[in-house]
């Protein structure tokens, strides 16, 4: 008699973290092709993705200490991508914004690694790439789910 097998969530974990990993390591290379490290590109698209959060709330966001925080932001600020404003509201708040350079960055980020990952799809069958599109919003909850 064939026994069944039973899946796991320590089963599946334990074949899906490699694959995850070696996924986020290709997309990082696609990034820091473009002369950014992944965890600035993440910073950048925190404060694209909430404009006018200030250094200390990125910092939280991240799990870093503002001091730290400040370096990174000083070396994007360098490098012409983003701003710090002073609220018209509250002088002591200061916001960050991207810059226009900042904003075309994340396109060229996003749209390489898009490309990127698209040839990669290219390769698999109908079915596989079916799989792949029936399993997202599992995969979305798990992100959705850690936050």
């Amino acid at each position: 008699m064939i026994s069944d097998v039973t899946i796991t969530p320590e089963s599946v974990a334990s074949e899906l973290r490699p694959v995850l990993l070696r996924l986020a390591r290709e997309l990082r290379k696609e990034t820091e092709q473009l002369g950014v490290t992944a965890r600035q590109a993440t910073f950048l698209w925190l404060v694209k993705r909430s404009p006018g959060l200030s250094l200390a709330e990125l910092a939280a966001e991240e799990g870093i200490s503002p001091p730290a925080m400040s370096g990174h932001v000083d070396r994007l600020e360098r490098a012409g991508l983003l701003t710090r404003e002073r609220s018209s509201d509250d002088r002591r708040r200061v916001g960050l914004r991207l810059t226009e350079d900042g904003e075309r960055l994340m396109r060229r980020i996003r749209a390489r690694r898009t490309t990127w990952l698209a040839a990669r799809l290219q390769t698999l069958d109908a079915d596989e790439l079916e799989s792949i599109e029936t399993a997202l919003p599992a995969l979305l909850r798990l992100v959705e789910e850690s936050s």
